[in-house]
C-alpha cells in the first residue's frame, strides 16, 4: 500500500520513479494492484479501433508504470486512420488511448488500384476501399490531391451528386464527372463553380441530366455543348421475292 500510495501522489513523475528503483521497484508496484487491466480507446471509428489497438501493443497484466506510453503513441500514430494521438495513465489498471481521426473523403483509384484518402490526399493504407462504397470515387493520377477542392461543390448538388458514379482527373488539369447513366459532363480547368452554375441553370429549365446526353461539354463559358447518345443502327433484312 505504501508502494501504491507513492506511485498515486507522484503521478506523472512515475516513469521517474521506475528508472530510479529498477525491476524491483516495477514488481512491487505490479504485485501491489497496479497492473494493466483495461485499455479504453475514444475517438475510433469501429473500422479503425482493432488496427488502433494492434499498433498500441499495450499487453494485458503488464506493469503499468513500465509501460512506454510514447512509443505506444508513435506507433498508434503511424496507423494510417490516425492524425493524432494522445495515451495516458488511469491508475490503478487501465491505459485511456483517445484519437483524432483522418477524415476519410473519397476512394481513389489509379494504375488498377484503390485506397481510401483523406482530405489532404494521403492514403489510409488500412482502410479497405471495397468496404467503403458510400464515399465518392475519384479516378486518375494526381486526382488524391485535387479531391478536396471539387468534391464540396459537386456533392452539394444533390441532383448531380445521386447521379455521380465517379470524377475523372483529366492531364493533371480539369475534371469529368461520370455519371451512372454513362453521361460525361466535362468540366473546365478553372472556375468549376461557374460551370456547375450554369449546369444547375439548365438542369432547372430542361432537366438536362435526365436527356441520357452522351457528354456535356462545359469547357467553354461562353456555351454549352451537348452529344447526344448514339443508338444503334437497326440492320433491314431483305430477300428475294
Amino acid at each position: 500500500m505504501g508502494v501504491v500510495g507513492i506511485v498515486l501522489v507522484t503521478n506523472h513523475r512515475a516513469e521517474r520513479l521506475v528508472q530510479a528503483g529498477g525491476d524491483g521497484f516495477l514488481a512491487q508496484t505490479a504485485a501491489a494492484g497496479l497492473r494493466l487491466q483495461n485499455v479504453r480507446l475514444e475517438g475510433a471509428s469501429p473500422q479503425s479501433s482493432a488496427d488502433i489497438l494492434r499498433a498500441a501493443a499495450l499487453s494485458k497484466g503488464a506493469p503499468l508504470l513500465g509501460l512506454d506510453l510514447d512509443a505506444a503513441r508513435r506507433r498508434i500514430e503511424h496507423v494510417g486512420w490516425v492524425k493524432d494521438a494522445h495515451v495516458v495513465r488511469l491508475y490503478p489498471d487501465s491505459v485511456v488511448i483517445s484519437v483524432d481521426e483522418r477524415k476519410l473523403l473519397a476512394v481513389w483509384q489509379n494504375d488498377g488500384h484503390a485506397g481510401v484518402i483523406d482530405a489532404d490526399g494521403v492514403v489510409a493504407p488500412e482502410a479497405d476501399a471495397g468496404r467503403f462504397a458510400s464515399l465518392p470515387l475519384v479516378v486518375g493520377e494526381g486526382a488524391n490531391l485535387a479531391a478536396q477542392a471539387i468534391l464540396g461543390p459537386v456533392m452539394s448538388r444533390p441532383r448531380l451528386a445521386e447521379r455521380l458514379d465517379a470524377l475523372v482527373r483529366v492531364d493533371g488539369r480539369r475534371w469529368d464527372l461520370r455519371l451512372k447513366d454513362g453521361t460525361i459532363v466535362q468540366l473546365p480547368a478553372t472556375d468549376e463553380e461557374a460551370a456547375l452554375i450554369r449546369l444547375d441553370q439548365l438542369d432547372q429549365q430542361s432537366r438536362i441530366l435526365d436527356l441520357g446526353f452522351s457528354r456535356i461539354d462545359l469547357r467553354d463559358p461562353e456555351m454549352v455543348a451537348v452529344r447526344p447518345r448514339q443508338t444503334p443502327a437497326v440492320q433491314g433484312t431483305s430477300g428475294a421475292g
